[in-house]
C-alpha cells in the first residue's frame, strides 16, 4: 500500500477520489479528502523573513491561513497569476494551509490498479504515480512535500 492510499483510506470513501492540478504542463494529484476548498486567486498579505514559496497569509472567513506557492516550492519560475491561478485550502494535520496552483483540472476516481509506485529516484514526495486516459499523474504526499513547514509550524 503506497503512503497515499495509506492518508486516505479511513476518509469517508474518498480514499480513490483525486483532485488533480497542474504545475505547468505537470500534472499532479492530491486526495480530494483533503481539499477543503478552491478559491480564486486574491490579495495575499506578505510575511517579512519567510521562505520565497511562502507568499503569505489569507483571511478565509475570519481565519488566517499560510498560503504556499506550489511552482515555487518545486523550484520552477514565478509566473503572473491569471484566470486560472488558482488557491486549494487543503487539511494537513488540522491546519488549513492554502496552495497556490497554476490551475486545477478536475476531481477523478483513480482504480487501484492504475496506481504504481514512482520510480526509485523520484523525489521523496511522490508517492505514487496514477496513468489515467489524459495522461500520467504525479501523486503527492503533504507530509514529505511540506516536513520542513509543518514542523516550524508547530514549534
Amino acid at each position: 500500500m503506497t503512503t497515499i492510499e495509506k492518508e486516505s483510506e479511513n476518509l469517508d470513501g474518498l480514499s480513490d477520489r483525486y483532485l488533480l492540478f497542474k504545475i505547468e504542463s505537470t500534472t499532479y494529484g492530491l486526495p480530494l479528502a483533503l481539499a477543503l476548498e478552491i478559491l480564486t486567486i486574491q490579495a495575499i498579505t506578505r510575511l517579512p523573513c519567510v521562505a520565497p514559496y511562502i507568499k503569505g497569509i489569507v483571511n478565509l472567513r475570519g481565519k488566517v491561513i499560510p498560503v504556499l506557492d506550489i511552482r515555487a516550492k518545486l523550484g520552477l519560475p514565478e509566473r503572473e497569476y491569471d484566470d486560472k491561478t488558482c488557491i486549494i485550502v487543503v487539511d494537513i494535520h488540522e491546519m488549513h494551509i492554502g496552495l497556490i496552483v497554476d490551475a486545477v483540472s478536475e476531481v477523478v476516481t483513480v482504480p487501484m490498479d492504475s496506481i504504481i509506485p514512482p520510480p526509485s529516484n523520484s523525489a521523496s514526495f511522490v508517492s505514487s504515480v496514477s496513468e489515467l486516459e489524459t495522461g500520467v499523474v504525479l501523486n503527492l504526499v503533504f507530509d514529505a512535500f511540506f516536513s520542513s513547514d509543518l514542523e516550524l509550524a508547530r514549534n
